[in-house]
């Protein structure tokens, strides 16, 4: 794969060409941006994935969702379905999404979900209905600038910041670096326990971030207890398990699960994958099996799994989390 990259360099003027006027024509308004009304926050990056987009979304949520109607709206990337889809009882991980679906599952009773690939149309189609949403969260959207939401916040990670790396095809970035002048809030995201006050100026001096830029460090914080479609069972119980992971950065996790002294195998799949039945007969083989609760939404509906499939839940844990939060709240409130 990285001599592929290497070799793919002659075509990085093209894209970032490409991509920079496209930027420009809206920075002028040559190219359409909607603003809207009510609160819309977007979440995004400037790469092609793997900053932990999903969390941050769920993040919001359990900011938000006692104090306003909250929806998210996300494209839905390889669902079986098209146009606009709003989130009931008999949507799964294939009309909606694994992400979408994972929003669903986990706050039905508290906020809406929908998925269209168009986030205007999507916007609109929220609008018109009976519950309409005080607040749409839009996920992975920093480049769908049909829309122009009215806070942008942008993640990175600390093990491979947008400064650091190049546009497409060699490259992770969809984009250029400078896109990140876009931003209101930038997180970087997976950091190191204990990051240091002299680490975190280092990166901060990287980013180099305009006057309104706030930024954040934020890391990951793994359960002590993984979840089955019935059942709990602490991490300190387990060991010589498989791990399946269809992530685009497994590595997080696998070394917190090394840092634990586990003894694990690791079929490591492509981000979102689709679990074939040969791949689910594979899985199948060995007897405990614990996954991403991503990924646990695909997999949670062959029923061969359902005794042995766990995930391992995650949340995002900011710096300085009373700062990010009234940023939030603030902005919400106007």
């Amino acid at each position: 794969m990285k001599l592929i990259r290497n070799i793919s360099f002659p075509f990085v003027p093209a894209y970032y060409a490409v991509t920079s006027l496209r930027n420009k024509l809206y920075d002028l308004g040559i190219k359409k941006s909607t603003s809207y009304d009510l609160p819309v926050i977007c979440v995004g990056n400037l790469s092609v994935g793997g900053t932990g987009k999903t969390p941050m979304i769920e993040y919001l949520i359990e900011l938000l969702k006692d104090d306003y109607k909250i929806a998210t709206l996300s494209r839905g990337y390889k669902r079986k379905t098209t146009g606009f889809q709003l989130a009931d009882a008999s949507s799964s991980a294939e009309t909606l999404g694994d992400e979408p679906f994972q929003f669903y599952s986990k706050f039905k009773n508290d906020i809406l979900v929908a998925v269209d690939a168009d986030r205007t149309h999507g916007i609109e189609q929220l609008r018109k209905l009976d519950n309409a949403p005080d607040v749409i969260l839009l996920d992975d959207a920093f480049q769908h600038r049909k829309v122009k939401a009215g806070l942008n916040i942008l993640l990175t990670t600390y093990s491979n910041p947008y400064f650091d790396d190049f546009v497409l095809p060699t490259g992770n970035l969809r984009e250029p670096r400078n896109g990140a002048k876009r931003a209101d809030i930038i997180i970087v995201t997976k950091c190191p326990y204990h990051l240091s006050e002299a680490e975190k100026n280092t990166f901060l001096k990287q980013i180099n971030p305009k006057g309104n830029q706030s930024v954040f460090f934020s890391t990951i914080d793994y359960s002590n207890e993984i979840i089955s479609a019935k059942s709990k069972k602490s991490m300190d119980s387990v060991n010589n398990f498989t791990l399946v992971t269809g992530i685009a950065n497994a590595n997080p996790l696998v070394g917190f699960l090394k840092k634990k002294n586990l003894q694990f195998e690791h079929l490591n799949f492509s981000d979102h994958h689709e679990f074939s039945q040969q791949d689910v007969l594979e899985i199948n083989k060995r007897d405990l099996i614990i996954t991403t609760e991503k990924d646990f939404m695909r997999l949670k509906d062959h029923v061969v799994l359902k005794d042995k499939l766990f995930y391992l839940p995650i949340k995002v844990r900011i710096g300085n989390e009373a700062a990010v939060n009234k940023h939030i709240k603030d902005f919400v409130k106007v």
